[in-house]
Parts: C-alpha cells; structure tokens; sequence
C-alpha cells in the first residue's frame, strides 16, 4: 500500500495540474495547495482507511521538496555549509563542505536523477541530449548546473550543482572571512575605482568568482557596466547593469552564441567597464583588444599563479588564428593587464588571496621567450598574505580618484610605468 506522503503527492501534483500552476514558478501557490492537500486528508483518514500521516510537518517538507524542488537533493541544496552537490552514479551522491568532499547517505535511482536533470533545465532553456552532451546552465536560486550524459560518461549521468554564495557580496566581507587582509581590500578597492584593470587567477572552487563579484561592488556606481559570461553567476549591486551569457545552438545546429561573441557585442554597448566571467579560449584576443582601446575590465582565469595567469594570457589568444603572433600578444597582455589576484585553498578548505602582483608593462627576454615583469604587491609569507616591496602601475590614476598610495601601502612609492 502507498505511503501517506505518496498519496499526498500525487493528489498534489493532481491539483497542480488542473488548475495550471506551475510548483517552480509559483512556489507560494504550490505550498498552499500542499497545505490544503495535507489538512484535507487528515480529515478523510480518520474515517477512512488511508494510511496516517502522522509527522504531518515532515510530509510537507518531504512533498514540497519533490514537487517544487529537488526531491531528496533539496536538503543539501538548503544546507548553508554545502558548496557543491555531485552525483558520480544514483547511488553515490557527494558535497563538498569547506573545500573538503564528502559521500552523502542519498540514494537515488536512475530515473530520479533523469527526472531531476529534466526539471532542472525546464526553466534554463537549454537542452541536453546526444547532440548536446554537455550542459551549462543557472538555476533560479543561482547555482551553476552542469552535466554530462552517457555515452560521453560510461554508465551513468554526472550532475554537479554548484552553489552560488551569496553571503560574501562586498570586500569587507571577504576581509572578515579571513580570506583577505584589510590593508589589501582597500588596495584593490582603490584599484577598481581608480579603473585598473585586473585579472583574477586561481584553480576550481577556491573563489574567483566571489572575488571577482566583491571587486565588482566597488566600482564607482555613475558608470555603465557590461557583464559576459558562459552562464549567469555575477550579480553587482549596480544601477547600471547589462549582463548577457551564451547560447548553445538549436537542434539543427544553429543559433549558437559564444562568448567570443558576447565580448565584440559588449563593446556597441557604450560600457564604462566590461567585465568577463572567466576567459578559457581564444576570447581572450578579444578581451585584450577592449582592454588595449582604454576601457577598464576584469576577468577570472584558471591559473597555478599570478605568473601562469600572465602566460595563460599570452597563450590563449593564439588559439583564434594563425595570423595571430606571440609577437603581438605579449607585448598586449603586458601593456593591458595591471594587477593579478591568485587565490586558493589551503588545507583545511580556507580560500585565501595568495598574492597581488603588478604588472609593470615591460618585457624581459629574447624574441623567442620573452617575459613580462611583474612587480610583487602582496605576497604570502609565514601563512598570511604580507606587503610585498612592488608598486601598483599607474599612479596618477589613484591621484586622480582621490587616493593615497603612500598611505595604502605603508610605503613610498615609485612611479612604475606612465598612462
């Protein structure tokens, strides 16, 4: 015989049905139906001989969880310590908490998870089958979903969901987090609003996104800014805000959008600052010429380092054309970049700012191998992120907005490179 919780849910989802509300939509409306579904079968089973409800608050958690949620994923979605949510096979479902992952007790079958993937990506717009195997995509609550689809994995389908936190929104907050020191958030505040342009550089999950975010909520509120990225997951608190993400294409193939794309549309926009989500390919050509025409911009890059973020910078625009040259390139990355923050994770899962680097604007080297020199602003010493003897390029730009860079960085300073 079926569960109380089984016939409460499926007269739910009855209900639902026939007066057309949508549980993902209208969430508020849904849980009304659940609590009258509920009421009205506490009722009938004292004269009938449905199974009792007993926990009646535990059933409808347990039905608004599967009918306006994620089923029996819902929990970890709601558990404030949980980072990301992946699932390897059904049976094996992990978090990751603080940096570190672990093996959860959710079981689920098979054709939860393809329900669970089909209901995520109805609101997305995107699609996932045999020609698409892959899939990018934001949930409503804004964590990042991404899957994958056998035969591409070997049996079974993998679904990460990684959550998006909201609970560092500025630079202050990522101070009091420990994962910045004060006298380097005001740094790199005065370095956004003074319009440097800046690279964000880490491995997976050690939070260049978040960073990125923070730096973002000090740019000065009177300017335009044009957000890119693969899928929306920046939310500046901002007057003047255009966000656009891509597209894959339709089922003939067609219609595709890249971020390549997104960054030339960007520049018809009249931004004051452009800022892209991450650069992983040949965008990045594109993201030097914005930057090489004088707009400020920001970015995150997967980089070791602040000096493999520069490399990586120097390589990854070779990869939009033959006629483009190292001879070009680099010359361009150390003229556009100015600072590079690279974060990551220490053993116990803390994500930390590693060290501030600038970008003096010279090339060193032959022909063959040339490097571009940088200038050590913050650095890690004795496990904490220490002032470094570089200086920042472009001192009158902090002059001009008012700064202090004497009284920022607890030194005197020497002009590195003019404007």
């Amino acid at each position: 015989m079926a569960s109380s919780a089984a016939i409460v849910e499926a007269e739910v989802r009855e209900l639902l049905r026939l007066r057309a509300i949508d549980p993902v939509a209208a969430p508020a409306a849904a849980h009304r139906v659940v609590d009258d579904v509920i009421a009205d079968y506490r009722d009938r089973a004292t004269t009938s001989s449905l199974p009792p409800i007993g926990d009646a608050a535990a059933v409808a958690r347990a039905v608004r969880d599967a009918v306006c949620g994620l089923g029996p994923l819902q929990g970890l979605v709601d558990d404030p310590s949980v980072e990301e949510i992946w699932i390897n096979e059904p049976g094996r479902v992990f978090v990751a908490r603080r940096g570190r992952s672990e093996l959860t007790n959710v079981i689920l079958t098979a054709d939860q998870v393809d329900d669970l993937v089909e209901r995520m990506l109805r609101s997305t717009g995107r699609r996932l089958d045999l020609s698409q195997p892959f899939v990018d995509a934001m949930l409503p609550d804004g964590s990042r979903l991404h899957c994958v689809i056998p035969s591409i994995t070997r049996r079974h389908v993998a679904v990460n969901i990684r959550k998006f936190v909201l609970g560092f929104r500025s630079l202050d907050d990522l101070v009091a987090a420990g994962a910045v020191p004060e006298q380097a958030a005001r740094f790199l505040e005065a370095s956004v609003v003074s319009g440097l342009n800046i690279l964000v550089a880490g491995g997976t999950q050690v939070g260049k996104t978040t960073l990125l975010n923070a730096l973002c909520g000090a740019i000065p509120a009177r300017e335009r800014v044009v957000t890119v990225e693969e899928v929306f997951e920046l939310q500046l608190p901002l007057p003047d805000v255009v966000g656009m993400q891509t597209r894959q294409p339709n089922l003939e193939g067609s219609g595709e959008i890249p971020l390549r794309r997104l960054v030339k549309e960007a520049l018809r926009m009249r931004p004051s600052r452009l800022v892209v989500g991450e650069v992983r390919q040949e965008e990045c050509l594109d993201l030097l010429v914005a930057l090489n025409s004088g707009m400020p911009g920001m970015c995150t890059l997967h980089a070791n380092s602040a000096r493999e973020a520069l490399v990586k910078m120097c390589t990854l625009p070779l990869l939009a054309g033959g006629n483009v040259s190292a001879g070009f390139v680099v010359p361009t990355v150390a003229s556009c970049v100015d600072l590079v923050v690279h974060l990551g994770m220490d053993a116990g899962g803390h994500r930390r700012v590693r060290e501030i680097v600038a970008v003096t604007g010279r090339v060193e080297g032959s022909t063959d191998n040339p490097v571009i020199e940088t200038s050590e602003i913050f650095g890690s010493g004795h496990g904490r992120l220490d002032r470094a003897d570089g200086y920042p390029p472009h001192p009158q730009r902090y002059a001009a907005a008012g700064f202090d860079l004497a009284r920022l960085l607890g030194a005197r300073l020497e002009p590195v490179r003019q404007a």
